[in-house]
């Protein structure tokens, strides 16, 4: 699933791409939205808002989109050959005399009045690349529940909005802690929220996302130079292989049982587990 600052970008090169213009076309292929047509509004603006996409017209309307899993919106020029997918995955084509943006896969497709976004959007913590950022807030939020794991509070949209399941195991690799150390057990848990600002910050213009010192600049490494793609995260993606702090193999299990998706990697040396983490499957 794509994480904050992916959308970030993503909402980045929409906003280029559609607003200060008027759509020449516009075709929504979701049941709900099927007679719906937006040609002649202008876009005003592509915000995001954590993991959430909000694309603004003029008239008070907002097309709300959310990527999910599999979701994507790709931008082409009027002679480029459409290649984000099958014409039957198309869920969206928002078009302007210049750009034509093309919704794949979108799970979550759906038309609000611009003045009811908080209806989609209003449950989600201070955003980490939002201008509503409150690190006081997210602190308070991440110790409302001071006895729940670590990596799920992190995951958990309700205290800090843009963390996914690669952010979740970097900062808690960073912060020395195992993801599932209740987070009211962390000795300085004003640096959870710190940190995960300062790693989307640095990434969000990142087509390749880095949080560890070998991927920010180039470095020798065995006589060579260059940065390291292997190198760029401290745990995730990293099963097996040894940290890069202390050799020791990094594990990896489901963070939830039930979201097969959100596996977490951990070192069992630099992030000692209390209670002991789950054993690898």
């Amino acid at each position: 699933m794509p994480e904050g600052d992916t959308v970030w970008r993503l909402a980045h090169r929409l906003h280029q791409a559609l607003a200060g213009s008027p759509l020449t076309r516009c075709d929504l292929r979701v049941p709900r939205l099927a007679t719906v047509d937006l040609t002649g509004r202008e876009v005003l603006a592509v915000v995001p808002r954590g993991k959430h996409l909000l694309t603004r017209f003029e008239g008070d309307l907002t097309l709300h989109s959310h990527l999910r899993m599999d979701g994507a919106w790709k931008i082409y020029g009027p002679a480029e050959r459409w290649r984000g997918g099958p014409a039957h995955q198309i869920r969206a084509v928002l078009g302007t005399a210049a750009h034509t943006a093309v919704g794949y896969r979108l799970p979550v497709l759906e038309l609000l009045r611009t003045a009811d976004e908080s209806r989609v959007t209003g449950h989600l913590g201070p955003d980490l690349l939002g201008p509503d950022w409150d690190p006081a807030e997210a602190l308070r939020r991440l110790l409302a529940a001071p006895d729940r794991p670590l990596g799920e509070a992190l995951l958990d949209q309700r205290n800090l909005a843009g963390i996914g399941n690669v952010y979740k195991s970097e900062l808690c690799f960073l912060l020395g802690a195992s993801p599932w150390l209740p987070v009211g057990g962390l000795a300085s848990p004003e640096r959870a929220p710190a940190l995960a600002k300062k790693l989307l910050e640095a990434n969000k213009q990142r087509p390749a996302r880095v949080t560890t010192p070998w991927g920010y600049r180039p470095r020798p490494f065995q006589g060579g130079g260059g940065s390291r793609p292997d190198r760029r995260l401290w745990v995730y993606g990293r099963a097996g292989h040894p940290c890069l702090r202390c050799g020791t193999p990094i594990r990896t299990v489901a963070q939830d049982p039930t979201a097969e998706e959100r596996v977490t990697y951990w070192c069992p040396t630099c992030q000692p587990s209390v209670p002991p983490a789950p054993p690898t499957p």
